[in-house]
């Protein structure tokens, strides 16, 4: 579907076929709205390639281990973990698994609740993570953080917060 339309129907309130009115992006918004579509498009792109080099572990796989780390005895319940990483529990299940098999993550029954499982990060899982994390923050910073002012980090940082209470909106679509 197009952003906006072409110059000679600038201005016009309807599509082609005469339905409902669209409202277009201007020229401006639709710079903008490109220029961030490119970007999100690529850098999780060169995230990804830069942790697959140093580490051996997809952006994925690098949040879920940093997610774990970050909780009390290094464990999360897979229903949990799934939404902090914007997985189905599904494609999580997956995941862990995978995590697994390299010995990075184990699951076992929630001890409170026997309905839940529990991803728990080992020691080697740990240690991976401990050994990926200077070149991903290095990665980062290069991509990100070094390539704006102090300002403009801080407006970075405000924009997507905005963005992301919309997205999680009860009125969001």
């Amino acid at each position: 579907m197009p952003h906006s339309t072409p110059d000679s129907r600038a201005g016009s309130s309807s599509t082609e076929s005469g339905g409902p009115a669209s409202n277009w992006l201007s020229p401006e918004q639709l710079l903008a709205w490109r220029t961030f579509s490119r970007m999100m498009a690529k850098l999780p792109w060169a995230l990804e390639c830069q942790l697959q080099r140093s580490a051996g572990l997809s952006f994925v796989e690098y949040h879920a281990l940093a997610m774990l780390s970050e909780h009390a005895d290094h464990t999360m319940r897979m229903s949990e973990l799934a939404a902090l990483t914007n997985a189905s529990l599904s494609r999580l299940s997956h995941l862990v698994k995978r995590l697994e098999q390299r010995e990075l993550v184990r699951r076992e029954p929630d001890p409170d609740n026997g309905r839940f499982t529990n991803a728990i990060l080992t020691e080697r899982g740990y240690a991976t993570l401990v050994a990926a994390a200077p070149a991903h923050v290095a990665g980062v910073r290069e991509l990100v953080v070094d390539a704006l002012s102090p300002a403009q980090l801080r407006q970075l940082g405000t924009a997507a917060e905005v963005i992301l209470r919309r997205m999680h909106s009860p009125d969001a679509g």
